[in-house]
């Protein structure tokens, strides 16, 4: 008896050694570097693209987007419906919707949200998104309207009624956009601009919370038990690390340290695209550009600032410099936006711009704007932001306009928050910028150099351009509405308010064992339904 038991145990433990043996599940946790920190994390407030790696996945608004295919789905919100003349859009929110505190979270959070926009001590820098399309938003940001004659209204807590001042067919798309999260009125209310400093005031309503803020270090996601759809978020944890050297960010990658980098040094496209590396390409719409500042002299004088962009050889920035996939642009809005089959950008001129430099026309026209062989300009103060690229392309732009110019250039650089701060004050020269689209729409664009709005940071203004966009807002045919948009950037690139260099497309490395995440046109990553495979 007492062999047979020992016998049976044996036995029992040969059975298991497959058990013990066998592959444990994949941790679900990732460890992404990022190359820049945003200025800031309330949702309400910044523009700044460094910060739509968090906001993506910690918020979610009424509408978003499918990660398997980048389709529009319901957010928030269950279900909506459009009046028959496109001016209400009524939204029913999902029933039991949740902060991650665990508290009630309803359609008058999103109307707080609202509000909060458009009280001017927000300083919130997408007001535009609002202004121009919601009822009544201008004057009650103005102070000249009430609240009854918002066009925002949370009749029931699981109802949102929005009108528009003109249909806008594009809209559900605007709504993706983060400015339209909910932000909690008690947490705000409470810890005032601080509600974003620590993760125990920072409530959101994503898929992930925020566990920990290293200034200047990291930040930590993990996923949010009371998110609605929390049982498809596989993710337990991610970690956003600061890696701004982007060499050092790929070396991190390489050795396995991280799992991605948002951004690499360009030297090494060619060898990461080679083999397989965890490349990722998507095209983007996108357009990499420096803001001339048309409010101060000589760049007030539209010929200086043709001077400038004739001096630019695109093909030498894109081939030489970035050496990533782009091509050279002459104007703002970048390739992408179909209507019956024909892109926005099909058949536009180039209004003189080449790929390469046009020295002799570049000369011709700093002489015409007073300035012949450069006699008499004064000293070109070129700023940008800390990025190895960023670096790369300045020097290069530097030395285009000194030689092909005879100015003298001066370049200055500053970390992110202070430069940005810098170019909001109109305090520069001409400086470093781009802009990844908002929606995949020409109207993301166009409001950058329309009178008055808050991201139109160059000082450019003319009426006749103020009133195409804001008749292509309120178009509801495609047809027509594309018309006035090109009618538009056709007025506003003839006088050459900014210093256009190239459409880019979106990269970034990824181990292949991160799947279903949603990597889009305008660079924005989506974890909801990420998972790790190996």
């Amino acid at each position: 008896m007492r062999k047979s038991l020992v016998w049976l145990l044996i036995i029992a433990a040969l059975l298991a050694l497959p058990m013990a043996n066998a592959a444990a599940e994949p941790t679900q946790e990732l460890i992404f570097a990022l190359q820049n920190e945003p200025d800031g994390i309330d949702p309400s407030v910044t523009n700044n693209s460094f910060a739509a790696p968090f906001l993506f996945n910690v918020f979610e608004g009424l509408v978003t987007y499918d990660t398997a295919d980048g389709s529009l789905i319901p957010g928030n919100a269950e279900s909506w419906t459009v009046s028959e003349d496109g001016l209400t859009y009524t939204f029913t929110l999902r029933e039991g919707l949740k902060w991650s505190d665990g508290s009630a979270l309803t359609a008058k959070d999103y109307l707080y949200a609202f509000k909060r926009i458009l009280t001017p001590a927000t300083v919130a820098q997408y007001l535009g998104l609002v202004t121009d399309y919601v009822a009544g938003a201008q004057d009650y940001y103005d102070g000249t309207g009430s609240e009854e004659a918002l066009g925002v209204k949370a009749p029931d807590d699981r109802t949102l009624v929005i009108t528009l001042t003109a249909p806008a067919p594009y809209f559900l798309a605007i709504l993706t956009m983060w400015t339209f999260d909910p932000v909690q009125q008690a947490t705000v209310e409470a810890n005032g601009e601080r509600w974003t400093a620590s993760p125990d005031t920072y409530v959101v309503n994503g898929p992930f919370k925020v566990s920990e803020i290293n200034l200047g270090e990291s930040v930590v996601l993990v996923k949010n038990p009371e998110y609605y759809d929390a049982d498809k978020v596989k993710l337990e944890k991610i970690t956003f690390r600061y890696i701004t050297d982007m060499g050092t960010a790929l070396m991190a990658y390489e050795s396995g340290e991280v799992d991605g980098s948002r951004s690499f040094p360009p030297t090494d496209y060619a060898r990461l695209r080679s083999g397989d590396n965890g490349l990722v390409i998507v095209p983007a719409y996108a357009t990499t550009y420096y803001d001339i500042n048309n409010a101060k002299a000589p760049y007030d004088n539209v010929l200086v600032r043709k001077a400038l962009n004739l001096a630019i050889d695109r093909t030498s920035l894109i081939e030489d410099v970035i050496q990533t996939p782009a091509t050279p642009a002459y104007t703002l809005i970048a390739p992408g936006y179909v209507v019956d089959g024909k892109d926005f950008v099909e058949g536009r001129s180039t209004f003189g711009l080449s790929p390469t430099a046009d020295v002799e026309g570049a000369r011709a026209a700093l002489a015409e704007a007073g300035y012949p062989n450069g006699e008499g300009f004064p000293a070109l103060q070129l700023s940008y932001y800390t990025n190895d690229t960023t670096k790369k392309t300045a020097e290069a732009l530097a030395a285009m306009l000194s030689e092909n110019l005879n100015i003298t250039v001066e370049i200055s650089n500053e970390d992110w928050a202070v430069y940005y701060n810098n170019i909001q004050a109109g305090n520069y020269d001409i400086g470093a910028m781009g802009w990844g689209a908002d929606y995949l729409h020409p109207m993301t664009f166009l409001p950058l150099l329309k009178t008055g709005d808050p991201n139109n940071l160059v000082g450019y203004s003319n009426p006749a351009y103020d009133e195409l966009v804001t008749k292509a807002q309120g178009e509801t045919d495609p047809a027509a509405a594309v018309k006035l948009m090109q009618d538009a950037e056709n007025i506003a690139s003839a006088e050459y308010p900014l210093l256009n260099l190239f459409y880019r497309s979106n990269t970034m490395l990824l181990r292949p064992k991160v799947q279903g995440y949603l990597f889009d046109y305008s660079g924005n990553i989506y974890f909801k339904t990420a998972h790790i495979t190996e």
